[in-house]
């Protein structure tokens, strides 16, 4: 397995948390970064080797891994696609619908395997609690809600609607793919965001609700926050059936308790358990379907699912309407 190459594109938050992955799998890595970020983050790791371009990575690399911001990633996938790379990229895959399929298009095209990071997924907590409603452990789904609260992202084009697609697109889209994982295909989409105003005109925090109707009746509550203050990062989940409820804080119940302040990673990222990182248990899940092995727990077509329903969110935040989903067969 050490013959094999991933070339990780980007330098940032995220890439902090896949490269230790990949040298962990054994795997080469090749880095690349437009802002020059990429040999602080091979020093602070202690492995991988940096490259001068785009054009350099792909021709050394069996696949990519696409970890720069959002606005980038259908043109990186395009063209790693093209050049016959399978891909794991960081959710959401894009900003539309329209992009996200033209990126999928592209994989099925050159025959190249798309994973998206949807890496809630690979969280034991709610590993668990999707293993107990597929097993029927609750019976009859009918109520889920969901919590995903921090501090706002430092980078400045988080704040920019046309390039992060926010707080929904960005952080809820986490929640918004459990849900649908969960209980099924969502009919009906409506939401609401409230900034509130500071003196300076900031806004202070940004929150926002979505409310998904699911197919087979059950009800979806999905709630976000990003907080301009400094504050510890929560998820917090409770899915209700007609045979009993199960539910989570993890602010309630940490795997380690410390009293102090948040640092810049805590509070816009979860913590992860003292067992397996999930970066990790989610890149092995890939890196064996690139190797041939089984199909992976989250696909493209859950990726594009996953920003449709946070695209109808958006558009009913605009409209305050809302939005009837077109359920794909």
């Amino acid at each position: 397995m050490g013959n094999y190459t991933v070339g990780l594109v980007g330098a940032g938050g995220i890439a902090n948390s896949h490269l230790p992955a990949w040298l962990a799998l054994g795997v080469d890595v090749v880095v690349f970064s437009i802002d020059g970020a990429a040999p602080a983050l091979v020093r602070r790791h202690g492995g991988g080797r940096v490259v001068d371009s785009y054009a350099e990575l792909l021709a050394a690399s069996d696949a990519v891994d696409i970890c720069t911001p959002t606005f980038t990633h259908r043109d990186l996938v395009v063209e790693a696609a093209d050049a016959g790379k399978d891909i794991v990229c960081e959710k959401p895959l894009a900003l539309s619908e329209a992009d996200t399929a033209q990126m999928i298009e592209a994989c099925e095209r050159a025959g190249v395997r798309l994973y998206p990071a949807h890496v809630v997924r690979f969280f034991p907590e709610y590993v668990a609690m999707h293993r107990a409603v597929a097993d029927g452990a609750l019976g009859r789904l009918a109520v889920q809600r969901f919590l995903r609260a921090g501090a706002a992202p430092a980078a400045p084009w988080f704040s920019q609607k046309e390039l992060s697609g926010g707080l929904v697109m960005d952080q809820m889209i986490h929640d918004l793919d459990f849900a649908r994982w969960n209980a099924g295909e969502v009919t009906r989409v409506y939401a609401t965001e409230s900034p509130s105003l500071r003196e300076d005109g900031a806004p202070e925090p940004v929150t926002a609700q979505v409310v998904l109707t699911h197919e087979s009746g059950a009800l979806s509550y999905v709630n976000g926050v990003w907080s301009r203050n400094a504050v510890a990062f929560q998820t917090r989940f409770e899915v209700t059936g007609d045979g009993g409820l199960l539910q989570h804080d993890s602010l309630a119940n940490p795997p380690l308790a410390f009293n102090g302040t948040a640092d810049e990673v805590s509070g816009f990222q979860p913590s992860t358990p003292f067992g397996e990182s999930p970066y990790l248990t989610e890149l092995r899940e890939f890196y064996h379907a690139f190797l041939g092995g089984p199909t992976p727990r989250v696909d493209a077509r859950d990726g594009l699912a996953a920003v449709a329903i946070a695209a109808a969110a958006l558009r009913s935040i605009e409209t305050a309407a809302p939005v009837t989903m077109d359920v794909q067969r």
